[in-house]
């Protein structure tokens, strides 16, 4: 990663770590933005939300509205991808950064007519096409009740396991910290 883009993820997770109520909100745009076609590959969220889950991990800040607000800002910006794709159609991926990357809509539209709906629920779990497969959806007129059931439990999910990674590995190397740290000081 380039070095401005590391000094901002790690101001964005001290800024959340210092200031606990801003978290949830801070979450909740993340993953928003994250689920959301045209911002999803300019946006290191995922990164964002497994450091604030590292800090969950440590204790400063509660699980569950980490896990809520990122559950409810993956909804909406899958839904807002859908309807995007139902209103723009195939002319959406022309719009920039789409247009720079027609790839990963090729990916979206190969991924989502081999897996449909399950496609929308397991695309979220997979990187660059995440975004681009609510997206293909509503371009495709994926019916509105198959995808939000898809979306629904997927951004539940997605919201539990990304910050909870972290949360673990958080733990894990506070943990690590508090058995080496003694251990080395100690030896002195």
């Amino acid at each position: 990663m380039f070095p401005v883009i590391e000094e901002h993820i790690r101001w964005i997770i001290a800024f959340a770590q210092t200031h606990q109520a801003w978290a949830p909100p801070i979450v909740f745009l993340l993953a928003f933005g994250e689920s959301l076609a045209f911002v999803a590959l300019l946006l290191p969220a995922t990164v964002i939300l497994a450091g604030i889950g590292a800090v969950v991990g440590a204790g400063s800040i509660d699980f569950f509205p980490i896990w809520a607000a990122a559950a409810v800002g993956a909804f909406l910006g899958d839904w807002v991808s859908y309807w995007i794709g139902i209103k723009i159609g195939p002319r959406a991926a022309h719009v920039w950064p789409l247009n720079r990357n027609p790839d990963v809509m090729a990916r979206g539209e190969r991924f989502f007519h081999r897996w449909g709906a399950p496609g929308v629920f397991f695309g979220r779990f997979f990187g660059p096409v995440r975004a681009v497969i609510p997206l293909v959806a509503g371009i495709f007129q994926m019916p509105v009740i198959p995808f939000q059931i898809a979306n629904a439990t997927s951004a539940m999910l997605w919201a539990y396991v990304v910050p909870m990674t972290g949360s673990i590995a958080g733990t894990g190397l506070e943990q690590l910290w508090r058995t080496v740290i003694p251990m080395t000081t100690g030896s002195q």
